[in-house]
Parts: C-alpha cells; structure tokens; sequence
C-alpha cells in the first residue's frame, strides 16, 4: 500500500504515539481496502476537540476521534481520504479509565476513525455490528484485544 499520513501534533498530551505506529494503523484499516491512500491526523487537547464537536456534531463536550472524510469530486481520483482528529487528553483518559494498555486504546481510535474516512459507520445497529466486528478483526491482526470486552 502507497500511504502518506500528515501528521500534526497541536497536543500538550505526553507521549503520543510514533508516526510510524498511525502509518501501522492507518494501514492494517485499510488493508484490502484501498491501495492509496492520503490521510491528515491532527492531535488535539480537549479545548480544540470539543469545539469541532459542538460545531460539527452538536455535542459540547470533547471526543476521542473526529472523522471528516474527503469530499472530492470523483473524477478528480485522488487518494485524499481525509481528516482525523485525536484528542490525546480523551484517549488516555479512556484508556485508564477502562483499564485498556494505552497503546491498544490509540490503535482502536485510529482503526475507527479511518474506518470512517471510508464509509464505515454505526448509526444503525446492523452497521454498527458490522463495523465493530471488522474494528476487532483488524485489531486482531494487530495482536490487540477486543476492545468490546469488558476488562
């Protein structure tokens, strides 16, 4: 797979994870998938992620991952998948809070977040099972847990 990633860290957070670990991620989402692919990944703090929230999805608090999937014309085919955006603040919260390795925690918002970029969402509940049973099969072969289960 032909992947670029641009990535943008606007986040106090500690320790993010390393371009290499969201070039890993980005593309074991994709695999199969896509075989080009561009994608923009902005770390944010809570501040930043709460406003594109409430601008974006109506909802005033901060989020773990924001998807905004390219709107291009489709005889332009160009592989510009898209935007995230990661609160780190949110995902390391979440990752402790639910007693997950951190690591793991990255790996599924990540998996998720692109997932969106190419049209996976969970709106309804069939399409909510499908997409977290492809989150799972990718996090698998990654050797990351169900992130579903309980701990």
């Amino acid at each position: 797979m032909n992947l670029t990633i641009d990535l943008q860290n606007a986040s106090s957070a500690s320790a993010p994870p390393s371009i290499a670990d969201f070039e890993r991620w980005v593309g074991a989402a994709l695999d199969g998938r896509r075989d080009e692919a561009e994608v923009s990944i902005r770390l944010v703090d809570e501040e930043e992620s709460a406003t594109l929230n409430a601008r974006y999805r109506q909802k005033d608090t901060p989020t773990n991952v924001l998807s905004f999937p390219a709107d291009l014309p489709a005889e332009l085919e160009l592989p510009l998948l898209g935007d995230l955006v990661i609160c780190s603040g949110v995902v390391q919260r979440e990752a402790s809070e639910q007693g997950k390795a951190e690591t793991a925690h990255w790996a599924h918002m990540v998996i998720h977040g692109t997932l969106h970029l190419i049209g996976y969402d969970h709106i309804e509940d069939t399409d909510a099972e499908r997409m977290e049973g492809l989150e799972i099969s990718i996090l698998e072969t990654l050797e990351f847990p169900n992130p579903y289960l309980a701990n």
